[in-house]
């Protein structure tokens, strides 16, 4: 096949499979989870395979395993996440207000500038606004407790997913198998290699990165719970949770907790320490969590998982965002072999250039005189 077939084919593919996560994506969300925790938990499947364990009861008991943690895990969690969650969006208004206060000298010279005679109707707009937001936030998550088709959802997920997990573990060989004998023979090792480079990328993302992102999420919640900031476990845990995108999730969760401190206590020392708390789980993040945990084989820059999860989360929603982070590591693999490939080509030209200076050194070499 020519280049212009294989990109078009290439083309084709990834159309066919926007079109097919757009037609059915109702429905894929329990199979997206049941074949990303498959994944995930395949190497200890394949490590109780070495003890002579049958590869069916292995995956049942490592599945087992796993979802009686994170059932543990939430039912801890979400009742005190819930509860600071209402108590966050009722006092919100009563923060943003404080926040207006403080920058009430600088709405009324904004309010100069565009034209209004005072700051009431600019301050009004915000204050209201802020109220709104407010109320919906808090609106949002009684709904979500109260249950409704987002309950029928969740009960599908929960039904469906350890399903397809399982089945996902306990074949994981065969389709291994059938998907390395469907590649087309002549660039089957070049195929397998590419499958391998984004095996090692999108593997040291998942373990590595989400890994790193939990325990700082656990040592953010339990370090502001003690230091005594109010919401300081749902502060901290989802901090460490945005932790998935390096610096983003530290970064939001320092200004949001630093504020909080303030407006909580007013105390200079007080905010130093929260503020110390967030220094303290980067410098760790950086010097021994990421590297022993994630190390420098995932290769996906912060500001491109950013987009990818930005970019799936707007088309397919919650489908997208657990979607994005292995395309993007797929398109950064390929994107990465399509600029190799360039540069081997005659259309860069590495080629020419290195006969040039041969070229012209034979040019400039005088001939011999013979001798009579």
């Amino acid at each position: 096949m020519s280049p212009r077939n294989h990109a078009l084919f290439w083309s084709l593919a990834f159309a066919g499979f926007l079109g097919f996560v757009y037609i059915f994506k109702a429905v894929l969300l329990p199979f997206v989870l049941g074949i990303a925790i498959a994944y995930l938990l395949n190497p200890l499947v394949n490590g109780l395979r070495k003890i002579k364990l049958a590869r069916g009861p292995a995956a049942m008991f490592i599945l087992l395993v796993f979802f009686v943690f994170v059932g543990a895990f939430l039912a801890l969690l979400l009742p005190v996440l819930y509860k600071q969650g209402l108590q966050l969006a009722e006092d919100m208004p009563g923060y943003i207000n404080s926040v207006l206060a403080c920058l009430e000298p600088h709405i009324q010279r904004v309010s100069g500038i565009l034209g209004q005679e005072n700051g009431t109707d600019l301050k009004a707009l915000l204050s209201n606004h802020s109220g709104s937001v407010a109320s919906v936030a808090k609106q949002l998550l009684q709904s979500l407790a109260a249950g409704g088709q987002a309950a029928l959802d969740m009960i599908s997920v929960l039904v469906f997913t350890p399903i397809v997990a399982y089945f996902m573990m306990k074949e994981w060989p065969h389709i291994t198998a059938w998907v390395e004998d469907i590649l087309p023979q002549a660039q089957k090792n070049t195929i397998k290699d590419l499958l391998g480079q984004i095996d090692v990328k999108i593997s040291g993302f998942v373990r590595g990165q989400i890994s790193v992102a939990v325990i700082l999420g656990i040592a953010y919640a339990i370090a502001l719970t003690i230091a005594g900031l109010k919401y300081g476990f749902l502060i901290g845990l989802g901090a460490g949770l945005l932790s998935i995108i390096p610096m983003v999730g530290s970064t939001l969760g320092l200004v949001v907790s630093v504020a909080v401190a303030w407006f909580q206590s007013g105390d200079l020392m007080f905010v130093a320490i929260i503020a110390g708390i967030f220094f303290a789980g980067q410098l760790i993040e950086g010097n021994i969590l990421s590297p022993k945990i994630v190390g420098d084989s995932v290769g996906l820059h912060p500001l491109w998982v950013f987009f990818a999860l930005l970019a799936g989360g707007s088309l397919f929603g919650i489908l997208g965002m657990l979607l994005a982070v292995p395309v993007a590591a797929v398109a950064g693999v390929l994107l990465a072999f399509a600029i190799t490939q360039y540069k081997a080509s005659p259309y860069y030209g590495h080629r020419v250039e290195e006969k040039q200076p041969a070229q012209k050194a034979a040019k400039k070499k005088p001939a011999k005189k013979q001798k009579a």
